[in-house]
């Protein structure tokens, strides 16, 4: 999360201080109506800025990943990202309106205007002779952006309905890229603002195209078969195994890939729960049923059908060199484990096997399914490891302090966390309190893709 932060803050403020350096006195001297030009300018450059970050975050690239931490996190940083751009976009919008409104009540004079001078560069006069459509295109943009945004945050708008307005915001990019490009003031271009500027549009640009034409990810899909479905019951998850023979290129066990079942439907984020095998080219998910698309996937899916995964992604892959580590799964969230120890049984001789330290996996959940707290505990004798099953309505709740009494090495170990994020803040804080480095040794999966 600190590369997050860094990076969130650090690209707010090198576009500032771009900015500074060619408007160095932000604030005067002068009156009221060139203050708001500057502050025009400014969060104009914030808003379009962040947003354009977002897009490029969007094509879901894999560079930044292993810094970043997995792309679970850099769908957090693309969050935080898109609520910048619609809060700054609102003050860019008040800023260019406020004052309109101010005059029209007579709480402000307007300014006198002497004759404009001539403008030499053909091509800032080019830019000027747009200034009418780029304003009004750009003002009902942000109306779109506003909305569409405003949707994305909305939990319960359903995800099928999410997947097809989310690309609309390609749309109000490119039109906002127009409105930046023909409004930004003319002299930014020829400063780092400027060029930093042009590359963050021009990148936007080509991520708002692939968005539209559907090629996000293109590169990293398979096509696959469903060859067996079994459902849970007692805690409503189904288990789903898909053939890909062809151009997968492996995964390791907690990473996920998005699963495309339904074209209407889109893609969604599943993490596998299984670990690879070269000469038996299989992919399993465990999908609870926590939603309106997941709860029919069970009347929806057959043996036979075809599906379309893309992937693998995501850092939280059980990598480190501590010498013990604890696994925390809360409820569904015990998949990524599941494909570990999976891993952790194949032969020693075997190409995708790995040394791995002593474990103690918590697994709690509200839901009980005996066939698959079976399976999970005979995954957990071959891989030998110390399985701790916490039923809350007979057990209780699972505390840091619960955690820290079964495992006495736990100051010596890692902590690899699945789950409810409320729950997983909570025993970060708790770990922290008691001196546990829970920047260095405390994995969280953020599994919310939007």
């Amino acid at each position: 999360m600190q590369n997050l932060k860094r990076v969130f803050w650090g690209s707010l403020a090198v576009l500032v201080l771009l900015w500074l350096v060619v408007e160095p006195q932000p604030f005067g001297p002068g009156s009221f109506f060139p203050l708001r030009e500057r502050m025009v300018q400014l969060s104009g450059v914030l808003a379009i800025g962040c947003m354009s970050m977002a897009m490029i975050l969007a094509l879901r690239p894999r560079w930044p990943e292993a810094w970043l931490g997995g792309l679970d996190k850099m769908y957090r940083l693309h969050k935080w990202l898109g609520i910048t751009a619609l809060v700054t976009a609102i003050v860019h919008w008040l800023w260019a309106s406020g004052p309109k409104w101010a005059v029209g009540l007579g709480w402000l004079a307007r300014p006198e205007r002497g004759a404009r001078p001539t403008i030499e560069n053909p091509i800032a006069a080019f830019l000027a002779s747009l200034r009418g459509p780029a304003e009004g295109l750009g003002e009902w943009a942000f109306y779109g952006t506003v909305v569409l945004i405003a949707l994305a945050l909305i939990q319960v708008f359903p995800y099928r309905l999410f997947y097809k307005t989310h690309r609309l915001l390609a749309v109000a990019y490119l039109v906002l890229v127009f409105h930046a490009v023909t409004l930004m003031k003319f002299s930014y271009w020829m400063s780092p603002l400027g060029w930093i500027m042009g590359a963050l549009l021009a990148c936007g640009t080509w991520a708002a195209a692939l968005a539209l034409l559907r090629r996000i990810g293109a590169g990293r899909r398979v096509e696959g078969r469903i060859t067996a479905l079994r459902y849970y019951p007692g805690v409503r998850a189904i288990e789903t195994e898909i053939e890909v023979p062809h151009g997968w290129p492996g995964h390791k066990p907690g990473q996920f890939a998005f699963a495309t079942s339904d074209m209407s439907e889109g893609a969604h984020p599943y993490t596998i729960a299984s670990c690879w095998h070269a000469e038996y080219p299989r992919i399993t998910f465990i999908t609870k049923e926590l939603g309106d698309h997941t709860s029919r996937l069970r009347e929806t899916l057959r043996v036979g059908q075809e599906v379309r995964v893309e992937g693998p992604y995501g850092c939280f892959t059980f990598d480190d060199d501590c010498s013990y580590q604890i696994w925390i799964g809360g409820g569904i969230g015990i998949t990524p484990f599941v494909a570990r120890m999976k891993q952790m049984t194949i032969p020693k001789d075997a190409p995708n096997c790995t040394v791995a330290q002593p474990v103690d996996l918590f697994h709690t959940t509200t839901d009980v399914d005996e066939e698959a707290l079976g399976k999970l505990a005979a995954d957990a004798r071959s891989a030998d490891v110390r399985l701790h099953v916490l039923v809350d309505a007979r057990d209780g709740r699972l505390t840091g302090e619960r955690i820290r009494e079964a495992v006495p090495e736990w100051r010596e170990a890692s902590i690899w966390f699945c789950g409810p994020p409320a729950f997983g803040e909570a025993l970060r804080r708790d770990f922290s309190a008691h001196g546990f480095p829970v920047e260095q040794r405390f994995h969280q999966e953020l599994f919310a893709m939007r």
